[in-house]
């Protein structure tokens, strides 16, 4: 069988900004058939081969497979950053392909608002939801956001304003490289009433952070969450309850029974690539938990409103979870969470009761699981005219149950 002709990516960059090199030039006048969006292919009217107007890519693909002329796709910039390059590697053999990156328009806008982008987060939402890129923006520094005409500029600033984390000095980089180019500097809630050109790219670089300044990563005293009767994990006991749980930076947890979600609040702090289900349907609850998540800036706490187990269905599996409470319903809610717990996952029960304590330890040995008893008392000074006394809280169980492989 014939060896087949090499297939080049050529990166177009941007017009007036960067050219193309000699060699990427000489590789394209030696082409047979030149493959790009209209606007790329126009960029050689002189082109004597075949022009194919890259729209749908499956037929790309079918063509690239059987092709034995000598072809070029155009690329935007450098056809590996969020170009066409990831689908052509996935779906042909690398010796096959041959890539020359140019300038990419995410260089360009960082270049041209005198910003270094070695220590920036790059995102795209082209075609995909923003729930996660939001998250992923929140928790940055600095973000490069590649839009399209759903997932806008506007709209990631309204999500963005109704998670409470407006601290961020926002460029609007429009029509890069063509004779319109605008560069606007605003900020998040300003952007929200924006139009803006169908070419652009958001960039958000934090300015002031309103929480993180007065909340420690861990350890926010009790009295700074909204919560009913004070039905809240105590913070020397949420400390405990954070450590058994061994957290780690990229995981799923589940916060079941979250209450005031100072539990989901804490664990975001602490992992804030990870993803967090609080789970909570009580109404008293609601109301506390959403005010406690926008002002804590909860970066990748996700509210879900229902009962567990019914709620856990649609959730992705957990590596970690947190029953703070179970509504008399956790025999049940182990046995949820059992078939869905990753090998080597963790459960977590705080129990203040005796007979909670019982069944739920008999309920997670039944089912395998390596289980740990903590006992924690907590006494705290009590001021007592010019003396100080310890008052005594209830001793709280924390349980903590290994999946074992």
């Amino acid at each position: 069988m014939p060896q087949r002709e090499k297939i080049y990516l050529i990166g177009a960059g941007i017009e007036g900004w960067e050219g193309f090199g000699a060699t990427a030039l000489e590789t394209i006048n030696k082409a047979e058939v030149l493959i790009g969006h209209q606007r790329l292919l126009d960029i050689f009217p002189d082109f004597k081969g075949e022009k194919r107007v890259l729209e749908d890519l499956s037929i790309m693909l079918e063509y690239l497979k059987t092709t034995e002329k000598r072809t070029v796709v155009l690329g935007s910039g450098d056809p590996n950053f969020f170009g066409v390059a990831r689908f052509i590697l996935r779906n042909l053999p690398k010796e096959r392909i041959e890539i020359f990156p140019n300038v990419t328009s995410v260089q360009y806008a960082f270049a041209r608002i005198k910003e270094p982008w070695d220590d920036a987060v790059f995102i795209s939402v082209h075609g995909r939801g923003l729930k996660s890129a939001i998250d992923r923006i929140i928790a940055s520094e600095k973000v490069a956001v590649l839009t399209d005409a759903v997932n806008s500029p506007a709209a990631i600033a309204r999500e963005l304003a109704a998670r409470g984390a407006e601290g961020f000095e926002a460029w609007l980089c429009e029509d890069m490289g063509l004779p319109g180019e605008k560069f606007t500097k605003t900020d998040v809630r300003s952007l929200v009433n924006i139009s803006c050109s169908p070419l652009n790219i958001l960039i958000l670089i934090k300015a002031w952070e309103p929480t993180l300044e007065h909340y420690p990563l861990i350890g926010i005293r009790d009295e700074e969450f909204a919560t009913a009767k004070k039905l809240i994990t105590k913070e020397e006991v949420r400390a405990v309850t954070l450590a058994k749980l061994r957290l780690q930076d990229d995981l799923v947890m589940w916060d079941i029974g979250a209450g005031s979600g100072s539990v989901s609040i804490e664990a975001s702090n602490l992992m804030p690539n990870g993803k967090i289900f609080a789970l909570e349907k009580n109404a008293q609850y609601l109301s506390f938990i959403r005010d406690n998540l926008k002002k804590f800036v909860a970066r990748n706490v996700t509210l879900i409103e229902a009962f567990a187990p019914e709620g856990l269905e649609d959730l992705p599996d957990p590596d970690r979870v947190f029953i703070g409470g179970s509504g008399g319903m956790l025999e049940d809610i182990i046995e949820a969470v059992d078939r869905r717990l990753k090998p080597e996952g963790q459960i977590v029960l705080n129990a203040v009761t005796l007979d909670t304590l019982t069944k739920a330890v008999e309920f997670l040995e039944d089912h395998g699981y390596s289980v740990e008893i903590t006992c924690v008392n907590i006494s705290r000074t009590k001021g007592l005219t010019e003396y100080k006394m310890f008052e005594a809280h209830n001793p709280v169980y924390i349980i903590a149950a290994t999946k074992d492989d």
